[in-house]
């Protein structure tokens, strides 16, 4: 199965979500600093980040597509 990075902004609630795996997964919460929690899967294993207070005014978001290596 092909990974995916997702990512969620969510502007009425000023937050940006990263999942680096299914976002179902979700089983607990750990805020790790300043605006940064950790979201992680059963076993522990960090599946997403969240960011909160996030516009996206001072950091605009850009996305590219990458081609597959055919290697």
């Amino acid at each position: 199965m092909e990974k995916k990075i997702i990512l969620v902004h969510n502007k009425e609630m000023e937050t940006l979500d990263i999942w680096f795996d299914d976002p179902q997964e979700e089983y607990v919460c750990e805020e790790v600093g300043e605006e940064i929690i950790l979201k992680k899967s059963k076993e522990g294993k960090v599946i997403g980040i969240e960011v909160l207070y996030f516009t996206g005014k001072d950091i605009p978001l850009e996305f590219k597509a990458i081609a597959k290596s055919k290697v």
